[in-house]
């Protein structure tokens, strides 16, 4: 099968596409054959390395603990472990792997897949695992979003942000988008009440307070935001913060539990925790119309180099799609 490999940590120019057997499928995966899959910030922490932390939490020292990376993906199952039930061959699944699937073929736990809705495609499907569940656990779990309450979602042109304010609406909240000014058009027909350009207005001064923040971007201080906050409002970090590559998420997540402490306020850093209920949810939400996945660009197998180079300029606008040579969904 031909697949991308990265043999070490670095650029996305380490990146080649080879020709590897396809994986051996465990008692408990199921093997897909992948029609597509995307990328997101995750994988390009994965990529590098970096923040080093990552290294220490199981992904390997020295070199990738997967040779093949990726992570979400929507394919076809070509066959089933031995303890797997609900899942068939030839039925179409998307779903959650760690690592490997930037390839033709990957072996996926089978508790990480789930169908994909009638009349949705592979692409749709596909964007949804990684960054799909980080929205929803971020405003549902972490941020308790009730119907009625209002929402802050600061990065909401990005991969999650983008699937983030769907979410939210689907959960019945009045919506603060913030982005740049190239994305207003694009997030407001993603159903945002209101959105705020970053480059011509502060968003402190928006007049408003929000019950949930939820800050993908972690481009100013924690306590920022607690004018932005009602009193009972929860604050969620979904990102790393600026800081350096050892202990700048150590220190962002620290910074982001003082300041709640000294506020009384509830300020937590969030890391999302894959599981098949979820991705049910999230097809549920699919299937509805209520999420429909931004697509930014699509990229080829052998083009996947130059998709985390497009990621990691900061140009993406939604999700960005590695198409398998079979061709998109």
């Amino acid at each position: 099968m031909a697949a991308v490999v990265a043999d070490r940590y670095g650029p996305p120019d380490i990146l080649r596409v080879d020709a590897l057997p396809p994986p051996v499928v465990a008692d408990d995966e199921a093997l897909i054959q992948v029609r597509a899959a995307t990328l997101c910030k995750g994988d390009v922490h994965l990529l590098t390395g970096r923040p080093h932390a990552l290294r220490l939490a199981g992904y390997g020292l020295r070199r990738p603990a997967h040779r093949v990376p990726g992570q979400s993906l929507a394919g076809w199952v070509c066959a089933v472990g031995r303890n797997v039930t609900g899942l068939r061959v030839g039925q179409e699944v998307f779903g959650l792997v760690h690592g490997g699937a930037f390839a033709e073929f990957a072996a996926v736990p089978a508790d990480h897949l789930v169908p994909i809705p009638a009349h949705r495609t592979a692409e749709q499907a596909a964007a949804l695992p990684l960054s799909g569940l980080t929205a929803l656990q971020a405003l549902r779990n972490a941020g308790r979003l009730q119907a009625g309450q209002r929402a802050l979602i600061n990065g909401a042109s990005g991969g999650v942000g983008t699937l983030a304010v769907q979410i939210a609406k689907a959960l019945g909240a009045e919506v603060t988008a913030v982005c740049s000014g190239r994305n207003v058009a694009s997030v407001a027909a993603l159903g945002a009440d209101r959105v705020v350009d970053y480059q011509r207005e502060d968003v402190a001064r928006c007049g408003l307070t929000h019950d949930v923040i939820l800050d993908l971007v972690g481009n100013r201080p924690p306590s920022d935001w607690l004018p932005l906050m009602t009193r009972e409002g929860v604050f969620v970090s979904g990102s790393a913060g600026p800081g350096g590559d050892w202990v700048g998420p150590l220190v962002w997540m620290a910074r982001v539990a003082a300041v709640g402490a000294l506020s009384r306020r509830r300020m937590t850093p969030f890391l999302m925790k894959p599981n098949r209920p979820d991705l049910l949810t999230l097809g549920s939400l699919l299937e509805r119309g209520q999420v429909l996945p931004v697509i930014d660009r699509r990229f080829s197998l052998d083009q996947t180099a130059d998709g985390y180079r497009h990621l990691m300029e900061g140009h993406a606008q939604g999700i960005s799609v590695i198409a398998m040579p079979q061709g998109a969904a």
